[in-house]
C-alpha cells in the first residue's frame, strides 16, 4: 500500500521541522522523515553544543584572567570536562524533548523513522513503508568531510561529530583546518587546558576572510598558546606512541607533529548518496550538491531542497530562511528569493567575528567608489573598561549611494552589533541613518557612529 501525502519533509534539520509544522498548520497532511535524530547538525553536534562547550571555556579562561580585574581566586583553575559535557548534554536534550514535543503535538503531521529513498518522481520508501506526495522537500543536511590522506585510516580521528563524546581535556589536540569549525575548537580545547596545533592549507586561516581579519584572528589565538602553521602540503599521519604524528611540509620545509589526538575539521559534504535522487529526475551540481533555482525549487517538478544539501550557505540560520523563503512563496503568496539575501555570519571564537555583506576584497573587485570606516577596539571605552580590546570594526560604503556593502566586526560582542548593521543593510537606507542616530554610552556600538564619521576613500 502507497501511503498519499500532500507533502513529505525529509530531514529535520533547522528547515525541516519549521516547514512541516506550518505545512500542517496550513491544513496539508505531512510527513516529516528522519533517520537518525531529530533536530540534524544544529542540535545534536552544531550550534547547541558548541555554544555549550565555548560558553565553559570562556568561564575558564576569564577565571584565569581575575587578577587582571582585582578578583582572587584561591587556588588553580581547573576544568572538569565531564561535567562540561554533562552540562552540555543537559542543554541538548531540553532542546530535543522540546522539538519532539511540538512536532508530536501538531496536528495533520505524522513523523516517520527510517531512511527515504526515491523510488519514482513522486513516491519514496522507507523501510517497508512506500510514501507518495505532490510536494516533497529535501532538508537532509550535511556531514564532516574526510580527506583522503596517506595513513588516516591507521589512526583514531575526531570530528565535529565525534567531539560531542570527549569527556576529558586531550593532552595535545593537532587541529586540522584553519575555518569556522577548527578554529572555535582549537581555542576551546586551549582554554580546557589543552596543548593546541592548528595545521591549515591555506597561506592564512579562514582565507576567505579579508587578511586583516585572518591576522588579527591568528594573534589572538597564538596570544592564547595556540600554535598556527598555514601553508601545509602532502600531510601523512601515523600512529605514534602519544597518539598520532602528522607529517608535512611547509614552503618545501619538512613539519612533524606529535599529538595526543586529531581533529579533522576540512569542510563538509551534503547527504545525498542514499537518497536515489535519478529516480526523482532530481540533479546535482558540479560540487555535488542538489541544483536548485532561486525560489529553491529543484529541477525535478514538485521537489525543493533547502539547508546544507543545497549548497546555498553552511549556516542554521541560512536554512531556516530557505524554511521562510519556501514557505511564504507557497503557501503566503509571497515573492522571495535566495537572492535577496544578505551574506551574514559570525565565527563564534572569542572575541567572535560578525560579518554581513560583502568583504573588503569583494568590494575593490567591483571598482566601484568606495569608503571605508575603520575603528580599533583600543578606541572603544567599554572594550578598556572590560578588559578586552582585542580586534577592530571594520565597514565597507558605497561612495555614491552611500549604502552599506559590508562589515567586519572582530571584538566583544561582534556578533550581536553586527545585526545593527545588517538591519540597516536590509532596509537599504544610507549609512547616515546609523550615523545621526543617539546612541547609548558606553556601550561598543556607540562607536560605530563615529567609525563611520570618519570614512576614507578606497585607495
Amino acid at each position: 500500500m502507497v501511503e498519499s501525502y500532500d507533502a513529505v519533509v525529509i530531514g529535520s534539520g533547522q528547515a525541516g521541522p519549521s516547514l512541516a509544522v506550518r505545512l500542517a498548520q496550513h491544513g496539508l497532511r505531512t510527513a516529516l522523515i528522519e533517520r537518525e535524530h531529530l533536530g540534524g547538525t544544529c542540535v545534536n553536534d552544531g550550534c547547541t553544543p558548541t555554544k555549550t562547550l565555548v560558553a565553559s571555556a570562556r568561564v575558564a579562561h576569564m577565571a584565569r584572567r581575575a587578577a587582571d580585574y582585582g578578583v582572587r581566586i584561591g587556588g588553580e583553575v581547573g576544568v572538569d570536562m565531564a561535567a562540561v559535557k554533562a552540562r552540555k548534554d543537559r542543554v541538548v536534550q531540553a532542546s530535543l524533548d522540546g522539538l519532539r514535543a511540538w512536532l508530536s503535538g501538531t496536528q495533520n503531521l505524522d513523523l516517520v523513522a527510517g531512511t527515504a529513498r526515491f523510488t519514482g518522481p513522486r513516491t519514496i520508501s522507507v523501510g517497508a513503508r512506500a510514501l507518495t506526495a505532490s510536494r516533497i522537500f529535501i532538508n537532509t543536511g550535511g556531514r564532516p568531510l574526510v580527506p583522503d590522506w596517506p595513513g588516516l585510516s591507521e589512526v583514531p580521528y575526531l570530528t565535529n561529530v565525534s567531539m560531542m563524546d570527549v569527556d576529558r581535556v586531550p593532552k595535545h589536540m593537532i587541529v586540522v583546518g584553519g575555518s569556522y569549525i577548527g578554529l572555535e575548537f582549537a581555542q576551546m580545547f586551549r582554554r580546557f587546558g589543552s596543548e593546541v596545533t592548528i595545521l591549515e592549507h591555506a597561506d592564512r586561516l579562514i582565507a576567505r576572510e579579508d587578511p586583516d581579519v585572518s591576522a588579527t584572528i591568528r594573534e589572538i589565538l597564538e596570544s592564547e598558546g595556540i600554535a598556527v602553521r598555514c601553508g601545509i602540503r602532502d600531510p601523512t599521519v601515523a600512529p605514534h606512541a602519544s597518539g598520532v604524528r602528522v607529517d608535512a611540509t611547509i614552503a618545501n620545509q619538512p613539519l612533524s607533529v606529535v599529538g595526543s589526538d586529531l581533529l579533522l575539521a576540512v569542510g563538509r559534504r551534503p547527504n545525498v548518496e542514499d537518497l536515489d535522487l535519478e529516480a526523482a529526475g532530481v540533479k546535482l551540481d558540479a560540487r555535488g550538491f542538489i541544483a536548485v533555482d532561486d525560489e529553491l525549487r529543484t529541477s525535478a517538478e514538485g521537489i525543493w531542497a533547502l539547508g546544507d544539501a543545497n549548497g546555498k550557505g553552511a549556516f542554521t540560520h541560512t536554512s531556516y530562511n530557505d524554511y521562510e523563503i519556501v514557505a511564504a512563496n507557497l503557501l503566503d503568496g509571497d515573492s522571495r528569493r535566495v537572492s535577496a539575501r544578505i551574506t551574514a555570519y559570525a565565527l563564534f571564537t572569542d572575541p567572535p567575528l560578525g560579518r554581513a555583506g560583502m568583504t573588503e576584497a569583494e568590494v575593490r573587485a567591483t571598482g566601484k567608489p568606495a569608503l571605508k570606516g575603520h575603528i580599533p577596539m583600543t578606541r572603544v571605552a567599554r572594550a578598556r573598561e572590560r578588559g578586552e580590546t582585542q580586534g577592530f570594526m571594520k565597514v565597507l560604503v558605497d561612495g555614491e549611494t552611500k549604502l552599506i556593502l559590508g562589515a567586519a566586526l572582530l571584538c566583544i560582542e561582534a556578533d550581536e552589533i553586527v545585526h545593527s548593521l545588517l538591519d540597516v543593510m536590509s532596509a537599504r537606507a544610507p549609512y547616515t541613518a546609523i550615523e545621526r542616530t543617539m546612541h547609548i554610552h558606553p556601550t561598543v556600538s556607540e562607536l560605530i557612529p563615529t567609525m563611520l564619521g570618519e570614512l576614507r576613500t578606497v585607495s
